[in-house]
This record gives C-alpha cells, structure tokens and sequence, in this order.
C-alpha cells in the first residue's frame, strides 16, 4: 500500500473516485487501462483518504443507524426499542476474489438449522461485509455476467435478496462499487457498462520526469514509515476536503441554467436513457463541494462530463460512445447559445 497523492499521472481517476466517496448515490466507478499503469495500487491507497462512517454495533451487517429505510430485521427492532448502540470507523475496501462463487458474493442460508430450529439461519456473503463499504472488483470485465449483475441490481437497491428452496431473506447492502479493468483481456457488457456510473482511463505516462518520480517512489516504498510521512499531510488535507464536502453536499446549489446545459449536452450527444443526465448532476454537486463550494460552476459539468459520458452508449448503442473533443466542442456550443 501507498498513500493516494503519491500516485502520479491518475488525476482523473482520483477525482472518479473521490467524487464516489463523496456521494455514493453517483454509483459505480469504472477505471480502465493497460496492465502496470497503478489501477490496482490506486484503489488499495484509498484507506489513507477515507472517512468514517456510523454502524450499529454488534450488527452483522453494519447498519447505518440513520437510515430506517435501510435496517436489517433486528436493528429495525432494535431501533423501535430505542436501544440501537452506534459506533464510528474508517469506511473499509472489500475485495471481490476473481473466483468468488456465487455462494460467497451473495451468502447462503443454513437449510438444516432452519428446519432444526425453525428459523432463518444466513451465512454472510460478501455483499454483507460490503454494506456502508467500498466493494472493489479487479478484472471486473473477467467476472461472470450473472454475478456482475446480481451485484449492479444489489448497488441500485441497496439490498440483497438470498433465495433458497422457497425460502427468502434479504439484509442492507449499500456499498462504493470500484472495478478496474485491462481492456486487452476483454470489454464489458454496453448494459452493464452503462450502470457503472463514473470512467476513466489510467494510460501509460510518456512524461521522462514523471516516469522517474514513478521509479523513486517504487524505490521509496523499501522505507514506508519515511513514504507515508512525506506524504501524510498532503493524504490529510485530501480527507478533511472529503469529510467536508459529505457535510454541505446537500446545500450545493445546481441552478436551473446548469441543469439546462446538462440535459442539452446528453440530447446533443444522443446518449442513451436519462443515467447520463442524473449521473452528471450528482457528480458535478460532488465536485463543487469538493471544492468547499455551494454552486455548480459550468467548469464542474465539463470536468465531470468527462468522467459521466465518456462511456455511453448512443443511438441504441448504433453509434460509438462520444470522444472528449466531441463533448467539449458540443460544451462550448451550448454555453455560447446560453448565453445569447
């Protein structure tokens, strides 16, 4: 592990992945590229930037004891007795192994104990450790679509639904969805590509001074105490802007003006359906509160434009998703026209 701002040349990745910290309802991060380009390295530097969360304690499931509408059966009861003891601690990266069963993704109900005692017995999968956490899955072009889609289907509802011989239990299960992948070992699904939020490319680095600090800084994790002290006020300064930003996010002000130009941008671009739209209008609050600040700026759906779109599919997937000179000509041309 390394800290996250001493990774060079993956700035759009970083800010994919803040933007998600941020606000989870974004919805999924998708960071694509060659084999050796720091995917991977980016996602596990994540712990020395993120911020706590609140849980119930002695819950299996780690509910939010803040949101009702997302309680397990016993906090829920828990909740209506007033005896819900909350506890706070850093959000956790889960990892999805690449040979997971669908067993282990989703859990599996202990049939012999139901009929023996007569009650709902759940072995946890992953899905359970995943609640209020960040579920990252490596190679994620690599992983059965049945899986992948249990997992979109559990990201959008927030729940997780184990069925065995007519016998149905379901617990919270609301989680950052981070997947990298190499695009030379195969593509995703256009459908499920869609649902994954947020993209970005981590690309080679033809820089020579950058492509040495990259060499000093693998050479430099031989000492990490000395590694993460260079870089510990930098990876703080990251963390309180985070933690501030989940505070104000919901004052930040999108005006009717930004939310004009976000939709033009999406019917200019022909993307498919209305997740571009809505995708683009959280992830430009997030950034602006990032910022520390209450109002979109038009250079905040730009930046996330990038981030939002970038994988769309068109015109019923007849036509190639746009490029970021289509987007910021199209950009242009609808703030010109606003402005007239």
């Amino acid at each position: 592990m390394i800290p996250f701002s001493s990774l060079i040349g993956l700035e759009e990745c970083k800010l994919a992945l803040v933007l998600s910290i941020i606000d989870p309802r974004i919805g999924g991060v998708l960071i694509s590229g060659p084999k050796g380009t720091g995917k991977s390295s980016l996602v596990r530097s994540l712990y020395s930037i993120l911020p706590d969360v609140n849980y119930v304690e002695n819950c299996q499931f780690h509910c939010n004891p803040y949101n009702s509408a997302l309680l397990c059966s016993e906090c829920l009861e828990k909740r209506q007795k007033g005896d819900l003891n909350i506890k706070s601690k850093q959000i956790s990266v889960i990892t999805l192994p690449l040979g997971a069963t669908e067993d282990r993704v989703i859990g599996s109900l202990d049939i012999e104990k139901i009929i023996g005692a007569g009650i709902e017995a759940l072995s946890p999968g992953i899905l359970a450790l995943a609640n209020q956490e960040i579920l990252y899955i490596d190679e994620i072009n690599l992983l059965p679509d049945h899986l992948v889609d249990t997992i979109l289907d559990c990201a959008a509802s927030g729940w997780n639904i184990v069925e065995r011989e007519n016998i149905s239990v379901r617990h919270p299960s609301q989680f950052i969805l981070i997947g990298t992948m190499n695009p030379e070992e195969g593509d995703l699904r256009p459908q499920l590509l869609d649902r994954l939020s947020l993209f970005a490319q981590a690309g080679n680095i033809h820089d020579l001074n950058d492509r040495i600090k990259i060499i000093e800084l693998n050479l430099q994790q031989e000492n990490k105490e000395l590694l993460f002290s260079r870089f510990k006020d930098t990876d703080e300064k990251i963390k309180s802007r985070i933690k501030n930003a989940r505070l104000i996010l919901e004052d930040v002000i999108l005006t009717k003006n930004h939310k004009t130009v976000i939709a033009n941008l999406c019917m200019a671009l022909k993307v498919d359906g209305f997740r571009g739209d809505i995708v683009l209008a959280r992830a430009s609050r997030a950034k602006a509160a990032y910022d520390a600040r209450k109002e979109v700026s038009f250079n905040d759906i730009l930046d996330c434009a990038f981030l939002a779109l970038l994988h769309r599919t068109r015109e019923g997937g007849m036509r190639e998703p746009p490029s970021r000179i289509e987007i910021s000509k199209l950009f242009s041309e609808i703030i010109e026209a606003l402005k007239k």
